[in-house]
């Protein structure tokens, strides 16, 4: 193993002078005139354009994102960034699953491994769990994707970082209605109205949106009203207030359904019986504040500080009877100050940035006895406290015109504090705590080779606590697993970014990536919907990504991205609570990381208004379990067989009538246009092979878009 991995960095190595002179006949050959805009990054924490980021980074714009949309889920317009696989089960009570380069693919329910960020106010809680039911795409106008381990920026999150940045009012007060429907139940309707004045910057939105589902027992109600104000105070001072409140009182949980379902034994519309007959589901109420205020500071700095309140009522309905109702009262706030420098350093152009960030979470949780959907007897009562400290440091030095140094390193303290109050049962007081400490540095190089071609190196690291419901006890009770270690990354990566005239755009990279104490998730036999964790020992990931833009006219638009994933435990032995001399899983497979990726767009904007766009998805097999066996994953053996590869191709169109003020734009799209069968989420290391929750079939959707401008 270690003389491939030798073998693989000598190909990151030599890779670039290869895709140099491909890129380079290319070039020579390219005739188009059409150019593709100028990307800036932010999420880096320095602001920089795409070619001087030493980084793995993909952006989305808000045509993408929005626009003829059916703004269900965040898959809708990430399934095009390489590196990047998203899971959506259609299932909202479990949330999206989302893994970068393989981190997160554990996430049983909400997001693992990704910090997520909204106008720079985190949505991952300081334990790192993270969820995006809050987010409202109909107001979203960017979406920016680190790859790879980012601890060195944001701290404790191993995968990557997802942050998405609000929508503001136009430069004249608008207000615009949008109305949808489509099939299963679907109906969304959505109000903005914003503009701005001399000072202030603002747009509100109000959004209700609901699902019935293509499987039973999925329904889904989601209200949301979000707000951005960007308030300038004078002397290059501003003010962001952002605000949310969302209220998804319903969200059902079909379960998963078992190989049966492949066969065509069992209907994939289906709900896992236990699922029925204790109303699995969950509901949510939360309110979210944050402000950011910018000032100057001295000819070349900026002060940056933030600071945010969250609260978060949830219940949870579990399919089983003990401990089945969950009922959970978390608030958490943070906040944080930066300073950006603009200057030189040794005579040359320097740009850094240095900060520290506090983040706390104070966690109140009781479980309850699930008698077929009525509470029952409380069963669990604790408290969980974790709060997170945080200084960093990054640096880009420019060491010539074409050559750029960045560096930098984090400093984090993670501790969780858990308080036993429910002292009847037969562990006793199961309270306890811990802290983590984890410095992360990174360093990567950036050199622009010729005017269209661009090349970098960088070496980054990232730490993962687990959560605070993944320091549960194996047995299921709760309590606090001390055994339980946080797991560390190194990643190796090379890369190269060119143009093809002015009108193409790709990137490629490769990496290697080394895990110690891969948190592993395993369901509890006797409580479905309930897991507890074990640290593998080491675990490799060596990838390639790649991603392609066109733009040969001002009409047509074509994206392509491919991922290779060689995802494999390298030491593992799997314990469980059946076999606790456990498993050797060395060699296998990380469950749910497709080993190919492929997506395709094209999309063609006639001179009339009107614009049709099509995209395609192609997601090979995957395993559902960490023994890499799906009829047997009691056994050692791999002989079961794998989660069926597939495909899922969409098409969307529109129109844009302008009529004075007013313009109207109606919609219409259709999804799983091949109607295709396919598994649409992997219930990883799920007990009783319930692995599967199926995709829905073709299905349409329309709507209309009405913008009136006040002039």
């Amino acid at each position: 193993m270690q003389l491939l991995r030798r073998h693989y960095r000598l190909a990151c190595c030599a890779a670039p002078t290869l895709v140099l002179g491909t890129a380079a006949l290319a070039q020579e050959a390219a005739t188009s005139q059409t150019p593709l805009e100028e990307i800036v990054v932010t999420a880096t924490l320095l602001q920089r354009t795409l070619d001087k980021t030493p980084a793995a980074v993909s952006v989305v714009t808000e045509d993408d994102i929005q626009v003829a949309r059916q703004q269900l889920g965040l898959d809708e317009s990430l399934t095009r960034v390489p590196g990047l696989f998203m899971q959506n089960r259609y299932n909202f009570a479990q949330d999206l699953r989302l893994s970068i380069r393989g981190f997160g693919a554990r996430g049983q329910f909400g997001i693992r491994g990704v910090k997520v960020l909204v106008d720079g106010i985190p949505e991952t809680l300081p334990d790192g769990l993270g969820s995006v039911d809050g987010i409202d795409l109909g107001a979203t106008s960017q979406i920016e994707v680190i790859r790879g381990p980012s601890s060195a920026l944001y701290g404790n999150a191993s995968g990557g970082v997802i942050s998405l940045t609000s929508e503001g009012g136009r430069d004249v007060p608008e207000a615009e209605l949008r109305v949808a429907a489509g099939g299963y139940g679907f109906e969304k309707s959505q109000l903005k109205f914003g503009g701005e004045t001399e000072r202030l910057n603002y747009l509100v939105s109000i959004s209700d949106q609901q699902l019935d589902g293509y499987r039973a027992q999925s329904t889904y109600e989601n209200k949301l009203l979000t707000g951005r104000f960007d308030l300038d105070l004078g002397k290059d001072r501003s003010l962001l207030t952002v605000v949310n409140y969302t209220d998804q009182p319903v969200s059902d949980d079909p379960g998963g359904l078992t190989t049966a379902y492949l066969t065509g034994a069992v209907d994939p519309r289906s709900a896992a019986p236990l699922n029925v007959q204790f109303h699995a589901g969950e509901s949510l109420d939360q309110q979210r504040l944050g402000f950011v205020y910018t000032t100057p500071a001295g000819e070349h700095g900026t002060i940056r500080a933030r600071n945010y309140y969250a609260w978060r009522d949830f219940g949870n309905l579990l399919p089983t009877l003990s401990q089945g109702i969950v009922d959970l009262q978390r608030d958490f706030v943070g906040g944080g100050v930066s300073y950006n420098y603009d200057g030189f350093w040794l005579d040359r152009p320097d740009r850094f940035v240095a900060g520290a960030d506090f983040d706390d979470q104070e966690v109140g949780r009781r479980r309850y006895a699930n008698v077929n959907g009525v509470q029952g007897a409380l069963g669990f009562d604790q408290n969980e406290h974790v709060t997170s400290y945080g200084v960093f440091l990054q640096n880009d030095l420019s060491l010539s015109e074409r050559v750029q140094l960045s560096f930098g390193v984090r400093y984090d303290e993670v501790e969780f504090e858990v308080t036993d109050h429910f002292l009847t049962n037969a562990t006793g007081d199961d309270s306890g705590s811990k802290k983590f400490t984890n410095t992360s540095p990174m360093v990567g190089l950036t050199v622009e080779l010729t005017d269209k071609l661009n090349f970098y190196t960088t070496y980054s690291s990232a730490f993962e606590t687990p959560t605070t419901t993944e320091f549960s006890l194996p047995g299921g009770g709760g309590g606090f697993n001390q055994d339980l270690v946080p797991q560390e990354a190194s990643n190796y990566e090379v890369g190269l970014r060119g143009g093809i005239g002015e009108s193409q755009r790709y990137e490629v990279s490769l990496f290697t990536i080394d895990v110690e104490n891969e948190l592993i998730g395993n369901e509890i036999p006797t409580s479905p919907g309930r897991f507890y964790f074990t640290n593998a020992g080491q675990t490799s990931r060596d990838g390639l990504e790649f991603s392609w833009t066109a733009k040969p006219t001002d009409r047509i638009r074509t994206t392509v991205s491919y991922t290779y994933s060689d995802f494999k435990y390298d030491e593992f032995i799997e314990r469980t609570i059946a076999n606790p001399a456990g498993f050797n899983r060395a060699g296998n497979v990380i469950p749910s990381t497709p080993e190919n990726l492929l997506f395709a767009e094209f999309s063609y904007r006639a001179p009339r208004g009107w614009f049709i766009a099509a995209d395609a998805l192609y997601v090979d097999e995957q395993f559902g379990d960490s023994g890499n066996t799906i009829d047997n994953p009691a056994t050692a053996a791999r002989e079961g067989s794998e989660v069926p590869a597939y495909t899922v191709a969409n098409m969307r169109m529109g129109w844009d009538i302008e009529l004075d003020s007013l313009v109207l734009s109606p919609f219409l799209g259709v999804t799983n246009l091949g109607d295709e069968s396919y598994t649409a989420n992997v219930r990883v290391n799920a007990t009783a092979n319930r692995y599967f929750e199926p995709g829905p079939l073709r299905t349409g959707y329309g709507g209309i878009n009405v913008a009136w401008k006040f002039r």
